[in-house]
């Protein structure tokens, strides 16, 4: 069920982010700006659809690991193993509005999340920040609009495609991933059980690497192509999607119990966010050391969390 849920995901998403990106295209987004919005957004739908099924399952802990886990993985894994292929060029926005904004919401996640766990009020918060991160983004983008090819964004020659192809290509995403979704979980409970370790740990690790793999495809083809502000931006917003937009609306469908989440595992984001900050500043460029750095971080991470 596990592998047959992550095959539907994968090319559920393949076919979102196909579809998105080439509406974005033909209404001449720029490509940081579709990095960190739709393409964010569209690789992360796994993550969203399985945390919201989680939650209707009863499956908390499945639903926040999931969350926790792609974020470590997103910044850990991912951007490491990007930089590693091809150094990244930072963009001076990224560094002063968007890993600003992606530290904020992991410091307000932890605080909420040592509160008492996730109010529906306090996901209303984290929506409400997300709306206004969204909306400041697309305003600020739109003085700064720029002819791009469909290249750029590393999902193939999507220029010429017809409105009617490209809504099939979101609907039929949308229809991948629900179904995948429910598998996906339903393996992920049965390997806790059998495993005996706790939902919230399979949610950390194996839900959230599988959840993560659309982010990683299209980061590594990003870097691949040279196009530094798709695999950037990415990952910066695939991570602010998931904080406030996926715990936002799963807070608000069911709130959250308190489930003992790990310092480790919050430890873990929160240092992988704030080392954004230097890494990136330092000649604007995300460089081969530091992305090993960060995959060094994920490994001892991914240890502490099995051994």
């Amino acid at each position: 069920m596990l592998i047959i849920g992550l095959g539907l995901l994968i090319l559920g998403a393949e076919a979102l982010v196909r579809g998105s990106s080439a509406l974005a295209l033909h209404l001449g987004m720029r490509p940081l700006l579709i990095g960190m919005t739709v393409v964010a957004f569209g690789t992360s739908m796994p993550e969203m659809v399985v945390s919201v099924q989680a939650v209707f399952s009863g499956q908390a802990g499945i639903a926040l690991g999931n969350v926790i886990g792609s974020n470590i993985c997103n910044l850990g894994l991912i951007l490491g193993l990007s930089a590693v292929i091809r150094p990244l060029a930072v963009q001076s926005q990224t560094i002063r509005l968007d890993v600003p904004v992606m530290i904020v919401s992991a410091i307000i996640l932890i605080l909420f999340l040592f509160s008492s766990g996730l109010s529906r009020l306090e996901g209303i918060v984290q929506l409400a920040f997300m709306g206004l991160f969204l909306g400041y983004s697309i305003v600020n983008a739109g003085k700064d609009c720029i002819h791009i090819h469909s290249a750029d964004l590393g999902v193939g020659d999507i220029r010429h495609w017809s409105f009617i192809r490209i809504i099939s290509y979101i609907l039929c995403g949308l229809v991948g991933l629900i179904p995948g979704a429910h598998l996906l979980i339903r393996g992920a409970v049965g390997l806790a059980r059998s495993w005996g370790v706790s939902e919230t740990v399979i949610g950390l690790t194996l839900v959230a690497v599988g959840t993560s793999l659309p982010e990683l495809a299209t980061s590594l083809l990003a870097a691949f192509r040279r196009e530094s502000d798709i695999a950037v931006g990415n990952v910066i917003g695939s991570n602010i999607f998931n904080t406030l937009a996926i715990l936002g609306v799963a807070s608000i469908i069911k709130p959250f119990p308190d489930l003992n989440i790990s310092w480790s595992s919050l430890g873990s984001m929160l240092i992988l966010s704030l080392l954004c900050l230097p890494f990136f500043k330092s000649g604007f460029r995300l460089s081969r050391i530091e992305g090993f750095i960060l995959i060094i971080i994920y490994g001892l991470y991914s240890f502490i969390m099995f051994y």
